[in-house]
């Protein structure tokens, strides 16, 4: 199993149950760091590009990577329509294995909303802060964004989370969510479906989502 299954399948709804769930609260933290920074910006994980585009308004220089070419494909868009396209170079890439010479180095480097929480493995999560201290200079910051209590949530099955319509598709949405806990591992897993009306025509759409329980004394 690797954190990044399911994120493909997970793009279409993405914006929208973000939309209604976290929405801009963590997007001042962001831009906050942003200005702070003297030089380039690194994102790991953009997805859609929520705190890109917010971010590109305020940076000198943002590199925005994420391995799901679903999710770049609406954080093209967002960009474009938030006419910040130009100051983002948004890349296609594994946060474990960051596509950069050795030369390269950020200012700033991005970790939103548990991104680093998709590492399910030790391996991966020591791959990645390798390869974050590896392109940072002396006295760059690191900023991570954790959802700590994901392993004290109540499993529960076949939940309606979430209803309403989405505009980008013309469709009325209902999401159904399970969640199970291995705590064994620290792996707290969403099983998503999400029904999607469309006229009389009626679709179904199911992944997963795993991630794993960190502290931050675990990534320092």
């Amino acid at each position: 199993m690797e954190g990044w299954h399911g994120w493909d399948a997970y793009a279409p709804f993405y914006d929208w149950e973000n939309a209604q769930t976290l929405g801009r609260k963590d997007i001042a933290f962001w831009c906050q760091l942003a200005r702070r920074a003297s030089g380039p910006i690194l994102e790991l994980g953009c997805g859609t590009g929520r705190v890109s585009a917010p971010v590109a308004r305020v940076a000198k220089s943002l590199v925005a990577i994420d391995r799901s070419e679903a999710m770049l494909d609406r954080a093209h868009i967002r960009l474009r329509r938030s006419r910040v396209r130009s100051r983002v170079k948004l890349l296609r890439g594994d946060i474990r294995l960051l596509p950069f010479r050795r030369r390269t180095k950020f200012d700033l480097v991005m970790a939103p909303y548990g991104i680093l929480q998709s590492l399910v493995r030790e391996a991966d999560l020591t791959a990645t802060l390798s390869a974050v201290a590896r392109v940072t200079k002396k006295g760059s910051r690191f900023g991570v964004d954790l959802v700590p209590d994901l392993l004290r949530w109540d499993e529960y099955k076949r939940h309606v989370a979430l209803r309403g319509q989405q505009r980008a598709r013309d469709s009325h949405l209902t999401l159904i969510e399970s969640v199970r806990q291995d705590r064994a591992r620290h792996l707290t897993i969403f099983d998503q479906e999400y029904v999607e009306r469309k006229g009389s025509d009626r679709t179904t759409h199911r992944f997963s989502l795993t991630f794993r329980t960190l502290s931050i004394r675990q990534i320092t």
